[in-house]
């Protein structure tokens, strides 16, 4: 069964209505929360487990294991980081851009002195390589600075990409399909420019409330609005040309369900920071692409810094006008000797105290913050998810293995969801993700299952979930319209079927199932 039937970035045609909240947001922490223990295995599951241990130590083998295991969602992927990087030197080729020799930065024609033809890294493998390796981490030594150099590839390559939302989309759409998942949240920054030009307008205003009054008089929000509908109608358009979806041979991204996420760029000026948070929310209760808004940029830059706590209680404030919004914050993407020891000591508590994220981005430095097994305990009751994405992790932070809070998190009972980040720079992609987690951490297939399991349901796409209760705690358990099918099924019964075409995020959970069923079913053993 499709996921949702229509194109990625299609309108709904069913009402936009967003589904509530696992719990409520305002309960305080139990005194004790822990992970549940694991679950029994069904005997399916058992058969595809021992195929797992089996063949863990064959790099060919695991490899298609891995690809071939159904992986839910990625929810934590921005768009100008997730292609791949190969294809924005063919972009920027096509387009005629250049390249300054100097700094291997795309610049606009015409190419003069300290420049060359992005095009000629078609025929210059030497050149190709060169700008493959400053757009990405390829090849970027072990003792260096990975941090500085993952931030810097944007800007290196940030003229290609503002150019050609719609054919990102699609190859990063029929990228997510090829490794057998079933949803796409992504992050773009909308109508960036005008929301600059009014933020620099506006000015500051202290007073949240006045300054939002600024930005909505004279329908200067709504403004903005129109012009970020506008662009994602040109990426529409873009998209499915790209992935030939009004063809007869359309491409599997045609299929994919996707939502866009609103960067805010945290290191901007306080006024531009709450226009973008106003116009990300304002969004995601008026066009059912959007779902959320997220910051971004490094959170150890001196202006995101200084202004954190400031731009929690823009969310929080923004939370009340809009509370339809979804919120999912970069929040303690952070490491001793990165920050001075005052700024590990908050940043994920207030994130979800003050901001009240729905979801959580990297949270690597957890345990060094100030009372963090509460904060820890409150994401678990109010199945506040952490975002995990490994490998940036480990490129940007130097972390990894068990320095990594990723089992401090499932021990706690938090929803783990794991992301790809920017799988471009990175060179890496989901399959990658959890190979990884099941040979650092042991997980077994039914962990594994789990994992693919939470990321679709801590996704924010609307409808009702296809389990009941709190998942992480009480295991994934069926609603009670599809307690008496087989999950997957091409005939779901009439319950269950109303409750599919009701639900996209059900119909997504409904097509994963389907998938562990054929996966699973292809290391069956004679009983």
């Amino acid at each position: 069964m499709a996921a949702t039937g229509l194109s990625a970035l299609a309108l709904l045609s069913s009402p936009a209505v967003l589904p509530a909240a696992h719990a409520d947001p305002h309960a305080s922490a139990p005194a004790r929360t822990t992970a549940p223990p694991p679950r029994p295995a069904t005997a399916t599951e058992a058969d595809t487990a021992a195929r797992l241990d089996a063949i863990r130590d064959d790099p060919r083998l695991a490899a298609d294991f891995f690809r071939r295991l159904p992986k839910g969602g990625d929810l934590h992927n921005h768009l100008s980081g997730a292609v791949s990087t190969e294809y924005l030197v063919e972009l920027a080729a096509e387009d005629g851009l250049c390249v300054d020799t100097s700094t291997m930065t795309a610049v606009p024609p015409p190419c003069g002195a300290g420049t060359r033809p992005a095009a000629d890294a078609r025929t210059d493998r030497a050149f190709h390589d060169a700008i493959v390796r400053a757009w990405s981490m390829q090849d970027f030594p072990a003792d260096g600075n990975g941090h500085d150099h993952f931030f810097d590839t944007f800007g290196k390559f940030g003229e290609v990409t503002w150019r050609h939302r719609g054919k990102l989309l699609a190859e990063v759409a029929n990228d997510v399909a090829a490794q057998n998942q079933f949803y796409l949240e992504t992050m773009v920054t909308p109508a960036s420019d005008g929301a600059k030009n009014l933020a620099a307008e506006v000015g500051w205003d202290a007073d949240l409330a006045r300054l939002h009054e600024k930005l909505t008089a004279g329908g200067r929000l709504d403004g903005l609005v129109t012009e970020a509908r506008k662009e994602s109608d040109d990426a529409d358009v873009e998209f499915r040309a790209a992935a030939g979806c009004d063809t007869g041979a359309p491409q599997p991204a045609c299929r994919l369900p996707v939502r866009w996420i609103s960067q805010v760029s945290r290191g901007s000026s306080p006024e531009r920071v709450f226009t973008q948070m106003a116009l990300g929310m304002r969004l995601a209760e008026r066009d059912p692409r959007f779902v959320a808004v997220n910051l971004v940029q490094p959170e150890d830059s001196e202006g995101a810094l200084r202004d954190y706590s400031l731009q929690m209680r823009m969310v929080q404030y923004l939370r009340g006008v809009y509370p339809e919004a979804h919120v999912t914050l970069h929040a303690g993407e952070l490491w001793p000797g990165l920050v001075k020891p005052a700024d590990l000591a908050f940043h994920i508590k207030e994130a979800v105290d003050v901001a009240r994220a729905d979801r959580i981005g990297h949270g690597v430095d957890l345990v060094h913050e100030d009372d963090w097994q509460r904060t820890a305990r409150t994401m678990a009751a109010r199945e506040t998810a952490v975002e995990v994405p490994f490998t940036s992790n480990a490129q940007i932070l130097g972390v990894r293995g068990d320095d990594h809070p990723f089992e401090t998190y499932r021990a706690h009972g938090v929803p783990v969801v794991l992301a790809t980040d920017d799988p471009g720079v990175s060179r890496i992609d989901i399959s990658h993700e959890y190979r990884y987690a099941a040979d650092t951490y042991g997980l077994s297939y039914p962990e594994l299952k789990d994992l693919a399991r939470a990321s679709l349901e801590y996704a924010f796409l609307p409808g009702a979930s296809l389990w009941q209760g709190n998942p992480t705690r009480d295991g994934y358990r069926p609603a009670a319209a599809c307690q008496d099918v087989d999950l997957g099924a091409a005939g779901p019964g009439a319950d269950c079927r109303d409750l599919l075409e009701a639900s996209p995020k059900a119909a997504a959970q409904w097509e994963q199932e389907g998938a562990f069923h054929r996966f699973e079913s292809s290391f069956r053993t004679q009983r």
